[in-house]
Order: structure tokens, then C-alpha cells, then sequence
């Protein structure tokens, strides 16, 4: 993407994600983020043929299509977990419930959990108000503090990183339908849990010297 320059909603929305990053670990204020892709899902038309030695695993080039799953990651940086959450649309109603799940199951005795995700029109406390009735919305917005990566600058959700290396490492092959889709993620996120953290290290401070043409100037 490409920031505008001398942008003050920009470097306010910037500043604001970075300094929540630079926060010490606390389990009762976790830090996790959010980010949101798809996964065609496609079932094989001709039995592949399984590696053998001296030869590669073959797939025929013609699949059929069947349906796409969206899929909604959710990273802890400094303790390293992740859940990718899979639903059958991305709409607002599912994006509530994936908060509703992250504050009740996956961080039921935190304070207060430390939201970062960008801006798409779906991830806004108005979603759980379309999911839920008023009390129960209201509760589970209030268990988080939300904070927004600015808009053309996605790549400070770290989450949206994370994605990347699902991509890679998962998501690049035919999968045929969500119940696989859903064993692949688990024992993605299985092995991926157990051995990566993340330290985020651009700071502010290193914003305001290295992305100083983002800044307004001021007379």
C-alpha cells in the first residue's frame, strides 16, 4: 500500500497502533490482532497420484469449485498463539461472534483485550449490536480497547502477517471442504504456536525519523 504523505489522520492512527505494540506483555490486558482472507475451496476431479520415489505427487490441472470459506485469524504476538476462525461468510454477524469467542473462550479472564485490526466496514462495535441484543453487545464490547491500523496502512496489524505465512505454509494447496480446511488450520496453528513469538521493533520514535515525509509539516 501507499501512505499518504503529510497525512495527520495517518500518523495518528499510526502512533497509536505502535505505541500499543511497545506496551509490556500483561495476561490481564492481552494484545491480540485481527485480520480477515478466503480460501476457495476446490475438490479434485481425478484421483491424484501420491509421490513416489524420483517423482513428484501429481495433481490434474481440472478441479471443481466448491465454495469459499472465510477465515478470520486472531494473534497474540508476545505469548505466540493464534486461532484462525472459520465461518461460511465475513459478514458483520460472523465477525461478532468471533469477537464474542476471542473475550468468552480464548480470553475469558482478561481485563481487557488490546484489539488492533484495520478498517473494514465490518469491524466496528456496530457488528455486535446486529448479532446481539443491546446488554449482551454492550458486554462484549467492553472488553475490549480498540485500536485501528490507518487506513493504507494495513501492514501494522501483525496479524495481517501472520496470514502471510498461512498462505505459504497452508492455505497453497486444493483443500475440498471446511472440515479439512479446519484440520489444516488446527494443526497449522498446533505447530506454529509452539514455536514462533513475535517482538514487534519499529516504534514511534522510529517512525517519526524514517517515515518523517508521512508527518504534516507544521509552520
Amino acid at each position: 500500500m501507499i501512505p499518504p504523505k503529510a497525512n495527520a489522520a495517518f500518523v495518528a492512527a499510526m502512533e497509536d497502533v505502535l505505541d500499543v505494540y511497545t506496551r509490556p506483555q500483561d495476561a490481564k490486558r492481552p494484545l491480540v490482532c485481527l485480520d480477515e482472507t478466503s480460501k476457495q475451496l476446490s475438490k479434485e476431479t481425478r484421483t491424484p497420484i501420491p509421490m513416489r520415489p524420483g517423482q513428484s505427487a501429481r495433481s490434474d490441472y481440472e478441479y471443481e469449485r466448491n465454495g469459499v470459506a472465510s477465515l478470520f485469524m486472531l494473534f497474540a504476538p508476545l505469548i505466540g498463539w493464534r486461532h484462525v476462525a472459520v465461518r461460511e461468510q465475513r459478514t458483520a454477524i460472523d465477525y461478532a461472534y468471533v469477537l464474542r469467542d476471542l473475550a468468552d473462550v480464548h480470553f475469558p479472564d482478561a481485563e481487557k483485550i488490546m484489539l488492533v485490526q484495520d478498517n473494514l466496514n465490518t469491524h466496528k462495535r456496530a457488528s455486535l449490536y446486529k448479532a446481539f441484543p443491546p446488554a449482551e453487545a454492550r458486554r462484549i464490547a467492553e472488553r475490549f480497547e480498540w485500536h485501528y491500523t490507518p487506513t493504507h496502512g494495513s501492514w501494522m496489524n501483525i496479524a495481517e502477517c501472520e496470514i502471510s505465512v498461512l498462505a505459504r505454509q497452508c492455505l497453497d494447496r486444493r483443500i475440498p471442504e471446511q472440515a479439512s480446511l479446519e484440520t489444516e488450520l488446527n494443526a497449522w496453528t498446533t505447530t506454529r504456536n509452539a514455536k514462533k513469538k513475535v517482538k514487534w521493533q519499529f516504534t514511534t520514535e522510529d517512525a517519526r525519523t524514517k517515515l518523517s515525509q508521512l508527518y504534516p509539516q507544521i509552520e
